[in-house]
């Protein structure tokens, strides 16, 4: 077994950090299947310019994505082969969801505590 460093768990909070948000999540999906440029991944996902911007900088700062300038355009790729594979390994992922907490008025999934479970602590 592979010894787990801080590093490590650093970069997986990072990872979970981007998942977090449906945006980020649809570009990293997206940019498994080959570099591009924010306006079309923007036209391609139907976020505007700005919104794909600030993305893309918050997934660059993360580490998850690199840059390569084509001229006066900007590509987005994955920043290593190897998140593309893990992508593909959540997607097939099966999740034991609990009723209880994950109901119709369940919060988790949005961040917002909900009225009867105490708030996450930053």
């Amino acid at each position: 077994m592979e010894t787990v460093t801080l590093t490590h768990t650093a970069a997986l909070a990072r990872l979970g950090h981007a998942l977090g948000d449906p945006t980020r999540t649809r570009i990293l999906l997206a940019l498994r299947d080959g570099p591009a440029y924010p306006a079309d991944l923007a036209d391609e996902l139907g976020v505007s310019r700005q919104v794909m911007s600030n993305q893309l900088a918050c997934l660059r700062g993360c580490g998850l994505v690199a840059t390569r300038r084509d001229g006066r355009r900007t590509e987005y790729r994955l920043c290593d082969p190897h998140l593309a594979h893990a992508l593909g390994d959540l997607l097939r992922l099966t999740l034991a969801v609990d009723p209880d907490c994950c109901g119709p008025d369940c919060t988790c999934a949005t961040g917002t505590p909900s009225d009867d479970r105490p708030a996450a602590v930053a």
